[in-house]
């Protein structure tokens, strides 16, 4: 920590129940502690007798509450909860000391990393040679244990417990967690009393995206089950019945549908087994096959043990109706699979309980019940466009269908279109679509949201609702910069609102999603201003991730990671008027606003004059998706070519889009494509996303100046950069592309390491290690507040601030400017007031 850097406020909970000497010896303990700012609380569980003397008289500094009733582990905690002040609670067993750093360890680990919700200390014995917690495992029945846990420190493996790590829980016996997320998620659930309490709330915050850390130097010590010895005995079967009950309870609280379905029914089953197999009760005593008798009537005796396993069922299912309760609210909020949390339940199928009976028992319920598959369960991934899919495809949806098509190797995928032309071709994923109001089911059903365009705006339940799922935002598409010169026939008053209207579209998803996708580091700097003009760049998550690169990553359109093989006929047998050794020119994508197609148009002119055998081919004019607006620019360039007498003989126009996957046919019979532009602010930050079939396809590329394609071709070396709207520039690049034949082997050979980097499997790699772990961003996730609050001003502090003030108001214009000051605080103060009268 830094010198004078101000610490928050930790508020350290201390439950007691008929434990006094151990628990003044912990309080004295943390009266010595070496953090600055510590709050001391000790609930007292209702333990009668001297215990509140004791601790009173030995710990006059200590805010003392008083339960009316032992509430257990859980209530006690929770009571202390509601009487803290600090922005971390901690949780201390009254029979544990800390080391010295044990609050400040963990408080650096909360300030770096805004993700983490709770730490967990690492806890050894009494004498430090013994371990308690270094780690936490879960079995799939639900029992959550300390691994290591009564092994000699010197017999664990230093990497396990020396190194700090991401876990499922921290132990409720020496823990910390942000005050915040502790109040949003409701505390520990009471229902537990004691044992497991723990494990369900870090298994609970890990669901909704938050992380708990180990942290080693963040150490204490623990004599265990100190005060559970002196009110009860092994063999009393009391601690079994909670651990047996608790442990279904988190299990039917937080497991997914698809898993508890199968996971419940075997771990009741083995529950059974266990019982029986504890108390070494003979359950075939019962059986007809095993000889009939004279009947008896009589008592059976049953080993405590025994009973505390059967009648821990029994309570099981008397909580059931309010558990349900709980596990509605947990199954809604949740944004993390089981298999997410998998690896932090470390070895799953551990039967914890070496009896023979009761192992054989787990061996065969996991084989029938399918237990070792359950927590593989795939991901669910919605992909949504609001672009046409079919055979003919642009750009929005080409990238939507590739997102799918690639996380589809991993997860469930759904895309959906709300486009009303859909008529996709064969998938190995589902495709639909949907219109408004049938969004909610697949929304419903997804864990995660990849969207586009206007989609977030058809899709309210994603700010409401479903606020808690995970989104991501693909904006590779500026659209606002796009309508800057796609409105340029609008009345002037509807293009402003139109305007607007995007920029709205588009600061919703900036302010709604998790993570965020865009096509160039041009677009990275310019959406990373847009974001923190809008605030989204906090002190939270840049805590989180210096780099922002887990907000905001490049992912670039992409193409195949095929080469393009032919399947059909191409230009030159389709177009009438282009022959096999005439030198062809592709423009492969549509004709819009922002395109510059007439200086090319005027190019092929020129090149025409010297070079009779020069074709230019647009490869489709219509756009496929109805709902976009047709722009006159398609209509200029062809009135324009008739006006230079080139339609049909130098430039051809094929209006249809060819379809996405015959595209190669067309491209495969070019010499080099090209693409032209004028120089405004939309090019410097678009992706001209079918520039990347050229180089799919190796045709030497010929592009205007100013966007992120042009310093791509010129620093690789792909073809030729000309200015804008120079015509007689674009002519001799072009001439170059075709006819230098050198030069164009030279672009094709340096074209085949680049396309390898823009294949789709990799340009979409953020993407897929995103869906791998995916998390709320580190402000989204639920709870999370400032750890360090500025102290308000009292006493002596606001009379020296107030003269100061009065100083400064009137070195800056005397007497007039502190009466015009005084009086404005005098105004706000009153409305204040007002307000809250």
């Amino acid at each position: 920590m830094a010198q004078g850097e101000t610490q928050p406020v930790v508020s350290v909970i201390v439950v007691n129940y008929r434990g006094a000497a151990d628990t003044v010896t912990c309080l004295r303990a943390l009266a010595e502690h070496d953090y600055p700012n510590l709050e001391v609380i000790c609930v007292d569980n209702a333990s009668g007798g001297t215990d509140v003397a004791e601790i009173k008289a030995a710990a006059p500094g200590v805010k003392l509450v008083e339960s009316p009733a032992n509430s257990g582990f859980a209530g006690g905690c929770n009571l202390g909860a509601k009487h803290a002040t600090g922005t971390v609670l901690a949780f201390l067993n009254n029979d544990a000391r800390p080391a010295p750093g044990w609050v400040g360890a963990a408080v650096a680990e909360l300030r770096a990393q805004p993700t983490v919700a709770a730490v967990a200390s690492k806890v050894l014995d009494w004498d430090g040679t013994g371990t308690d917690f270094v780690d936490a495992g879960l079995t799939w029945f639900g029992m959550g244990y300390k691994r290591h846990a009564g092994s000699p420190l010197s017999d664990v493996p230093a990497a396990e417990h020396e190194i700090a790590k991401d876990v499922l829980f921290a132990t409720g016996s020496a823990m910390f967690v942000r005050a915040g997320v502790f109040a949003e998620l409701g505390g520990f659930d009471e229902r537990f009393f004691m044992f497991y309490e723990d494990v369900d709330l870090g298994w609970r915050l890990n669901l909704r995206g938050w992380r708990v850390r180990y942290v080693p130097e963040s150490l204490t010590y623990h004599k265990h089950h100190a005060t559970m010895s002196t009110v009860d005995t092994p063999d009393s079967g009391r601690e079994t019945f909670l651990l047996e009950r608790n442990a279904l309870a988190a299990l039917y609280k937080n497991l997914s549908d698809e898993t508890l379905s199968r996971a419940l029914p075997a771990a009741l089953a083995l529950a059974v087994r266990r019982a029986t197999a504890r108390g070494d009760l003979d359950a075939t005593q019962f059986d007809l096959a095993q000889g009939v008798g004279p009947a008896e009537t009589g008592p059976v005796e049953v080993p405590r043990t025994t009973l505390a396993g059967v009648l821990a069922i029994d309570q099981f299912v008397e909580l059931l109706p309010s558990l349900a309760e709980s596990r509605a609210a947990e199954q809604a909020a949740r944004v993390r699979t089981d298999a997410d949390l998998l690896p932090l339940l470390r070895k799953a199928l551990e039967p914890a309980y070496p009896l023979p009976r009761y192992l054989a028992a787990h061996d065969v319920l996991v084989e029938t019940f399918g237990i070792d598959a359950l927590f593989g369960q795939r991901r669910k991934v919605l992909v949504i466009t609001g672009d046409a899919i079919t055979e003919r495809m642009a750009g929005p949806a080409i990238r939507a269908w590739n997102m799918a098509a690639t996380l589809a190797t991993e997860h469930d995928v759904h895309l959906v279109t709300v486009n009303p032309l859909a008529d996709p071709p064969p998938a190995p994923f589902r495709v639909s679509a949907a219109t408004r109001r049938e969004l909610e089911t697949p929304i419903a059903w997804a864990d995660i949201i990849v969207l586009q365009g206007h989609v977030l705006e058809l899709a309210p339940s994603l700010k409401k609702q479903y606020a808690h799922k995970i989104v991501v935002a693909d904006l590779y598409d500026p659209m606002h910069l796009e309508l800057l010169e796609q409105g340029k026939g609008v009345p002037d008053d509807k293009r402003a609102l139109d305007l607007i209207g995007v920029t709205k579209v588009l600061d919703a998803q900036l302010e709604r999603g998790d993570f965020f996708l865009c096509a160039s580091e041009r677009q990275r700097h310019f959406w990373l201003g847009h974001l923190a003009a809008m605030g989204r760049l906090s002190p939270r998550l840049y805590d989180a991730d210096p780099t922002t690169q887990s907000l905001l990553s490049i992912v670039p359109f992409g193409l195949s990671p095929q080469a393009p093989v032919r399947t059909g006929p191409g230009l030159r047998s389709t177009l009438d008027g282009i022959g096999e050794t005439d030198h062809v020119v592709l423009w492969a994508g549509g004709v819009y606003s922002w395109f510059d197609p007439l200086t090319l148009v005027r190019a092929i002119e020129r090149l025409r004059q010297r070079r009779g055998d020069v074709r230019l081919v647009f490869l489709g004019m219509k756009h496929p998706n109805p709902e976009v607006t047709e722009m006159d620019i398609g209509a200029r360039t062809m009135l324009l070519s008739d006006t230079l007498g080139l339609t049909g003989k130098h430039v051809f126009f094929n209006q249809q889009w060819v379809p996405y996957e015959e595209r190669q046919n067309w491209l495969l019979d070019a010499n080099c494509g090209v693409t032209t532009h004028y120089e405004h602010v939309e090019t410097t930050f678009a992706f001209r996303t079918r520039v990347l079939d050229y180089l799919w396809a190796g045709l030497p590329i010929v592009t205007t100046d100013g966007d992120s394609f042009a310093d791509l071709v010129r620093e690789e070396r792909l073809g030729v950069v000309v200015p804008a709207e120079d015509v007689d520039a674009l002519a001799d690049a072009l001439e170059k592309a075709l006819y230098d034949e050198e030069f164009a082997a030279g672009c094709v050979e340096r074209m085949a390491a680049v396309a390898r980097r823009y294949a789709w499997p990799e340009a979409l790699k953020p993407l897929v290690e995103f869906c791998r772990n995916p998390r709320p961003a580190a402000d989204r996730l639920p709870g999370s507040g400032d750890l360090v609050v500025t102290e308000p001003v009292r006493g002596k502090e606001m009379l020296r601030r107030d003269v100061d003030l009065i100083r400064e108001y009137l070195a800056d214009g005397g007497p007039k400017e502190l009466v015009r000051r005084v009086g404005g605080r005098v105004v706000k103060v009153a409305k204040q007031r007002l307000g809250r009268g």
